[in-house]
């Protein structure tokens, strides 16, 4: 059993329900878990800290990314364009991924993330090119575990290739028999269903432009089989909007209810272009939102309704998204962008610092 006592800490932020501030306090701390926090504790530990020059809030929780995007930022031609032809132009260079390029692309992002505060980190993978290993997911788990991490691994997917209808090119696309098959696989290897564990499996279909109807069915039924979270993305773009009326005749948050992806067991990253009566509806079912605002703004596809979404009391996380729209895994800079981008639209008091740092702890830890 490893234990630390960090002593006489300035302030503890606790985020709370009220929100309770603590100064001088002591923490103590024994194997990974927050046992006790008291004025003053005498127990003898492995390790003492003096807390007396710092401020300690709960980590930081992630809550959606693309690690591999690590090997692709700042790529001249891709800085001024939006989401679409952003990644028609990515899908062939990340198609060359290797093992190698996953493991340490991932111990980049993960390092950057624990840098900046984070203690827990969501990943979705879904870029499988056709002629490497199918393993993939699990270099990012071999790293986690290397990093230290807690690692909600997103064992993602296309089967829509540009042929039948959908975004990506053949090169990075799956048979569906092929992603359910190593959907069971990873879930079974690697998710850990106890309390506080390091490691779980999320199923991440990439989005409705690049999966089929029937995976989406198929991969949720999976997940709640195994009950484990689902997590795609949704209402990013105005193109997504409009692909899914011409596709399905149907907004892209009507689709997803129509095929059963609604609950607290999921989550959408983005939900940029959401009506409040859609955000009503999320807010009804319990499903979750990852806010992603340094790469909305980037690829400028608009500003998520957050305060609207908050007032609603929908789950909110935050997150940096991939580090090919972000150039970064920096968490303490996407609290900073998530509160200045909230006033600039809807005022002065739409969003708060508590509110901010709400998002990125408990808001992550209930979506």
């Amino acid at each position: 059993m490893s234990s630390i006592l960090i002593k006489n800490i300035k302030e503890i932020v606790t985020m709370d329900r009220e929100r309770t501030r603590l100064k001088s306090y002591s923490l103590l701390i024994k194997d990974n878990i927050i046992s006790k926090i008291a004025r003053d504790i005498e127990v003898e530990v492995d390790e003492i800290m003096d807390g007396s020059d710092y401020f300690l809030y709960p980590g930081l929780i992630n809550t959606h990314h693309h690690f591999y995007q690590t090997l692709t930022r700042n790529i001249p031609q891709i800085q001024n364009v939006e989401l679409f032809n952003w990644l028609k132009y990515l899908y062939p260079i990340w198609a060359r991924l290797t093992p190698e390029a996953v493991y340490y692309s991932s111990l980049v992002a993960m390092g950057e993330l624990l840098k900046t505060g984070c203690t827990t980190a969501v990943d979705q993978f879904y870029v499988f090119p056709k002629d490497q290993p199918k393993e993939l997911v699990d270099e990012e788990f071999r790293a986690a575990q290397e990093i230290g991490i807690r690692f909600h691994g997103s064992r993602g997917s296309m089967s829509l290739s540009e042929k039948d209808g959908g975004l990506p090119p053949d090169s990075v696309v799956q048979t569906e028999e092929e992603i359910l098959t190593d959907s069971q696989r990873v879930i079974e290897k690697f998710h850990d269903y106890q309390p506080f564990a390091m490691q779980r499996v999320i199923l991440a279909p990439c989005s409705p432009f690049s999966v089929t109807e029937n995976l989406l069915r198929e991969s949720i039924n999976l997940a709640r089989n195994y009950k484990v979270g689902s997590h795609t993305h949704l209402a990013e773009t105005k193109d997504e909007d409009e692909f899914c009326r011409e596709t399905f005749c149907l907004r892209p948050l009507d689709y997803m209810e129509k095929i059963g992806w609604l609950g607290d067991d999921v989550w959408f990253a983005h939900g940029v272009h959401l009506s409040e009566k859609e955000i009503n509806l999320l807010a009804e079912t319990g499903t979750g939102v990852a806010h992603c605002p340094v790469s909305n703004q980037k690829l400028s596809s608009g500003a998520a309704n957050i305060p609207y979404m908050l007032k609603k009391k929908v789950p909110v996380g935050l997150a940096v998204d991939g580090s090919a729209s972000n150039d970064s895994s920096n968490m303490i800079a996407e609290l900073k962008a998530a509160f200045l981008m909230h006033r600039l639209i809807y005022g002065i008091s739409s969003m708060s610092t508590e509110e901010v740092l709400g998002m990125a702890t408990n808001g992550g830890r209930d979506v």
